[in-house]
């Protein structure tokens, strides 16, 4: 018979024995407690099990639709502080690329990958069902911020997304292209292409959330600033917790990308600076860049484009406008800048400036042309293709309002061109230097030597993952989250830290946005124009036989001289390796289709095959989980708990200040459908009061034909009789925003007309839906 004592001794033995397999790392057991054993050294954290205690921190800034001249170090008559300050420290980096557009730049810059091999061939709203073009950027092409995370690093990233498809950016999901699923620890900015920088449609990880009614200091909110205080104190709280674990910030504001908004006294610092007109501007920019060295003293000045015109041929109204147009965007420019520069400055009170790597690239494509020949009031009349009016323009400058919240502007393509000082074209075109050479400083104290050099090796956007990861001591793994990874496109730019003369090693890259087609090799490049970015209406062009063109550009920088006629035989083998690098990469079929892509028919949608949608009270969601409204004939109810005289406020709304619509009441009892097309206002109201105990308010919008810009008839309702009568004379033919919301029982975003204030926009009364149905009735007006 066993004694308690000899089954306790049994038993401990057999414990023993059961665990000498896998007994490496386990607890050098006594007896069957705690008591009798003697503990095992707890796991390390994985940063210090990784040994990254002495990893540099890394802050990757990327700004947006910025041209090649615009910072003040790159010869530009913008103050830059922080662009100045990293490249004087650093390295100037003068033939860095990116791909023309914005959110392919992005997802080549995450992932390492070409953009159409990250399935980006598009900006985000313009997906469709291709290889290369579905924007669903795939498990193959992990992120550089994803394997950081996972050794480690704490990771945190600011401002513009773009890079999850509009279908997916509502709560609804799914959320594994989400910044938090791309491996951040934490999101704070926006996932559309643009927002107000005023009024942003922000989101917090994964939850949409309301602005601040002001900065950190108490001052006039402004978004750039807001990304500012919250990565300070991101920075700052990560040092006091973990002060040997090292950060990523990726700081991405949408800025200096339409609408071009900025706290007064930075524009009205510029005023004046810039009568000289565009053409001064770029000339002065181009010497400048030869006085620095940044570029070959050999370098030429590529000429206006015809469809531009010379400053000297405008009227004075006309220069008054742009000029002032100009002021804006250098406002807005250098507030971007200085904030960058709070950022910097912190790391450097922190301690921490010697071991952190300053990646800074102005710009994810050149400077934008999208304002069109004379600038824009308003962005969503260039996606909608609704011509502004002169007058508009000049009473915005007259009154001193350009910049502030009231309205979405942007500066004339002529300002783009010359801030692309000395490449021809803009943004969009990635068949030439002006659409995807941008600047780039790179500081990091303790590991590059020289101070303030130019680096003149090729370099592109996929380069900075591989950079990223050779200098935080990290490979690339081949599998993440068990998914087997694409080989990186990009090379590290390391070699070249502290080696003026090392050889390229990107040596080929292929370029395609919209049909512009380019292609680099060994110092030679062919490319192909499809479109200029400026017109709104592409000409009918077969992609095949486009003009090429072709240049050398080891001796010429800017791409001045097209050596197409002089060597034929040189330029088919261009086109040739074009073909074959565009296929590799996932790019064919080339698609040159631009606006008619805006429509959700393309792609994915959340609404296909459903006609009737009941939206809860309190309900935000984005453009791209709607219905597409925009010429179909629809009808808006909402469900009430009964009316009672006093009750106010939205009831649904769509959109904002800059186009979409909105169903409210006021505070008076009078029902209002209201719209704006881009350029127009509408405001249909009741023409009786709605009775109390009213349990549905309906508008009924009935487009004339099922075709863009149709007009609508307008009919209000209370309890199914008719209350009021109008019309909409032109609709909006492609969409209401980048950014802003759908917002059922009130408005979070900029409101619709000025004849109610978005603080006071919550519906007061018992709201408990809103039903949107689309109803297939048109009618065609007779002459």
């Amino acid at each position: 018979m066993f004694t308690s004592r000899k089954l306790h001794k049994i038993l401990s033995a057999l414990l023993v024995v059961s665990i000498l397999p896998i007994s490496i790392k386990a607890q050098n057991v006594k007896g069957l407690t705690v008591h009798e054993s003697q503990d095992s050294a707890p796991a390390q954290l994985n940063f210090r099990e990784n040994n990254l205690q002495d990893a540099p921190n890394i802050v990757l800034i990327l700004l947006d639709d910025v041209g090649y001249a615009q910072m003040g170090h790159m010869g530009g008559q913008i103050e830059t502080p922080a662009f100045d300050e990293i490249a004087d420290k650093g390295l100037t980096y003068s033939r860095f690329h990116t791909t023309a557009l914005c959110s392919p730049t992005r997802a080549a810059l995450l992932s390492g990958r070409n953009h159409h091999k990250a399935e980006t061939g598009a900006i985000m709203e313009l997906g469709t069902g291709n290889d290369g073009y579905t924007m669903k950027m795939p498990k193959e092409t992990g992120t550089f911020a994803k394997v950081l995370q996972e050794k480690g690093y704490s990771t945190s990233w600011y401002g513009k997304n773009h890079n999850v498809p509009d279908w997916e950016a509502s709560f609804t999901g799914p959320f594994d292209r989400w910044p938090n699923d791309l491996g951040f620890d934490y999101f704070y900015g926006f996932l559309g292409g643009d927002t107000d920088q005023f009024h942003p449609a922000l989101v917090e990880d994964r939850k949409r959330i309301t602005a601040p009614e002001t900065n950190a200091d108490g001052s006039e909110y402004h978004l750039t600033t807001d990304m500012a205080d919250k990565a300070i104190n991101y920075i700052q709280s990560v040092n006091a917790v973990a002060p040997d674990k090292p950060f990523l910030v990726y700081f991405s504001p949408g800025a200096v990308h339409a609408p071009h908004q900025a706290p007064a006294e930075y524009i009205e610092k510029y005023k004046g600076k810039f009568d000289q007109g565009w053409d001064v501007y770029r000339e002065q920019a181009f010497n400048n860049m030869k006085d620095k060295g940044i570029i070959p003293a050999d370098a030429k000045l590529t000429p206006r484009p015809e469809s531009l015109p010379a400053w000297d041929s405008l009227t004075d109204e006309q220069r008054m406008v742009y000029a002032r147009m100009m002021e804006v965007f250098a406002g807005f420019t250098e507030h971007t800048d200085v904030q960058i520069k709070r950022l910097y400055d912190a790391v450097e009170e922190m301690g921490k400036l010697d071991n952190t790597v300053f990646i800074y690239i102005a710009g994810d494509n050149g400077a934008s042309a999208e304002g069109g020949q004379e600038g824009l009031l308003n962005e969503m009349a260039f996606f909608n293709g609704i011509p502004e009016k002169w007058e508009d323009k000049v009473e915005a400058v007259k009154s001193n309002r350009l910049g502030t919240e009231d309205y979405f502007n942007h500066m004339p393509a002529a300002w783009a061109w010359a801030v692309n000082s000395p490449y021809q074209w803009t943004k969009q075109v990635a068949s030439h230097l002006g659409g995807v050479r941008n600047a780039m400083a790179i500081s990091y104290p303790k590991g590059i030597k020289e101070e303030g050099e130019v680096r003149t090796q090729f370099s592109h956007v996929t380069d900075i993952a591989p950079t990223i990861l050779e200098l935080a001591g990290i490979e690339m793994p081949e599998t993440i989250d068990g998914v087997h990874q694409e080989d990186l496109d990009g090379e590290s730019l390391v070699y070249s830290f502290n080696d003026e003369k090392a050889p390229e090693e990107h040596t080929t890259q292929y370029f395609e946005i919209f049909g512009n087609m380019g292609i680099y090799h060994d110092g030679w490049w062919a490319g192909a124009l499809r479109t200029i970015p400026w017109h709104v209406a592409a000409e009918e062009k077969e992609l095949t036989d486009l003009e090429w063109e072709l240049y050398n550009l080891k001796d010429d920088f800017s791409q001045s001289k097209n050596l197409a006629k002089e060597m034929p035989a040189k330029l088919e083998y261009m086109k040739y390796m074009f073909f074959a690098e565009a296929a590799k990469g996932n790019a064919l079929p080339i698609d040159d289709r631009r606006t008619e892509r805006f429509r959700s028919t393309f792609r994915p949608s959340l609404t296909s095959g459903l006609t009737t949608f009941t939206y809860p009270n309190g309900l935000r969601i984005p453009e791209g989980a709607t219905p597409f409204t925009k010429f179909n004939s629809h009808s808006l109810e909402a469900n009430l708990e009964g009316y009672k005289r006093g009750d106010q406020g939205v009831l649904i709304t769509q959109g904002g200040r800059f186009a979409g619509f909105v169903l409210r009441v006021d505070k008076s009892g009078n029902a209002y459908y209201e719209y704006c097309n881009s350029v127009d206002k509408y405001s249909i109201k009741s023409t009786s009061k709605i009775p109390a105990g009213t349990k549905s308010i309906k508008a009924t919008v009935i487009m004339d034909e099922q075709k863009p810009y149709t007009p609508a008839t307008i009919t209000l309702y209370a309890d199914g009789k008719v209350i009021g009568k109008g019309r909409v004379e032109k609709t909006v033919a492609n969409l209401y925003s980048l950014d802003e919301t759908l917002d059922v029982g009130k408005d979070s975003g900029t409101s619709v007309t000025d004849n109610y204030k978005v603080k006071s926009s919550k519906y007061t009364g018992q709201l408990k839906s809103v039903t949107l149905e689309l109803v297939d009735e048109y009618k065609t007006l007779s002459k």
